[in-house]
């Protein structure tokens, strides 16, 4: 029985804002609670707020060696400690301490989009850890916050036609050159420079092709690189990969461009010293023989200020 009352003693944290996304500057605010089951002493309440950028070496990029003892330190952006409450006896029941803090950074640092990428993340950590004193163990709690960096909107428009053709192919074995069918692709992007927070659309049609078509997919690619002593460490990985069109495709008939930029994994472009991220855009249009035809886009990404969506929707941009 003794086991079960301590097992009911918890430490949690509730934020007042559902979504848990914040601007700089902005109030973090909420309430750390506690629950003593039968009651309970404890040795003081503390809270730290962590936000950095961690950044590590591809082992494919720089060679395995390199990968192991170039360590890159992360990048602290915030750090703060509070005090939420003294030792105390807490009695029966749950306990609620409010907190409060304004989301800035350290002093000469900025704040980024949270981002979950491959050897770049950026993530923000609010901790709470109750002691408990000797030969008792302490409660903790983690929860991550995100945080969205607005840039000023692109109101130019950036729309960006294209046409791919036999004789505009690179990178081609040599061996497949006299066996390249004829074909005539094009179509347009409506932006490449895109909100993060709106669809990537365009529009493609098959004019003509002498080889049945098996499939069309867009696939999404993040462009990782991080300086370090030898040189600059690039990566690139795949982001999302989506089909648009299966089968032989019909020529003449225009196929939708549609593609929701995943959050968390997108975010704005960065440019900063310490590390630089960059998205693209890969057309792939795969023939029955499995030989396939890609043209890459670059793309610029920003995050507009935008109304905070709120209830059912609130997971999503």
């Amino acid at each position: 029985r003794a086991r079960s009352m301590s097992g009911l003693q918890s430490i949690d944290i509730k934020l007042d804002n559902d979504d848990r996304t914040f601007c700089p500057n902005e109030t973090v605010s909420g309430v750390i609670v506690v629950n003593a089951a039968k009651g309970m002493s404890q040795q003081g309440i503390s809270m730290s707020v962590d936000g950095c950028v961690k950044l590590q070496l591809s082992a494919k990029s720089v060679g395995i060696f390199e990968a192991f003892y170039s360590t890159l330190k992360p990048l602290i952006v915030i750090k703060k400690d509070m005090d939420i409450l003294k030792a105390s006896t807490l009695g029966p029941g749950t306990h609620q301490y409010p907190f409060q803090f304004k989301l800035k950074p350290l002093p000469g640092m900025d704040l980024f989009d949270t981002y979950h990428g491959v050897y770049i993340n950026v993530q923000y950590i609010l901790s709470v850890t109750m002691k408990r004193g000797m030969m008792k163990k302490d409660l903790s709690k983690e929860m991550e916050f995100y945080v969205e960096v607005f840039a000023e909107e692109h109101k130019k428009s950036s729309k960006h036609e294209f046409k791919i053709s036999p004789d505009q192919l690179q990178n081609v074995h040599r061996g497949l050159k006299g066996k390249i069918p004829s074909f005539l692709f094009e179509g347009h992007l409506d932006n490449v420079i895109c909100d993060v927070t709106q669809p990537f659309t365009g529009e493609l049609v098959i004019q003509k092709c002498s080889l049945p078509i098996k499939s069309i997919e867009l696939q999404l690619v993040r462009v990782e690189r991080c300086p370090y002593m030898e040189g600059e460490a690039r990566e690139a990985t795949e982001v999302q990969n989506i089909q648009i069109a299966d089968g032989d495709v019909v020529p003449n008939l225009p196929i939708m461009i549609h593609m929701i930029l995943p959050r968390l994994f997108t975010c704005g472009t960065m440019n900063t010293k310490n590390f630089k991220l960059d998205f693209e855009v890969n057309l792939h249009i795969v023939f029955v023989d499995n030989h396939m035809v890609t043209e890459n886009f670059p793309l610029k990404l920003y995050r507009s200020r935008r109304q905070k969506v709120t209830g059912i929707m609130s997971g999503m941009w």
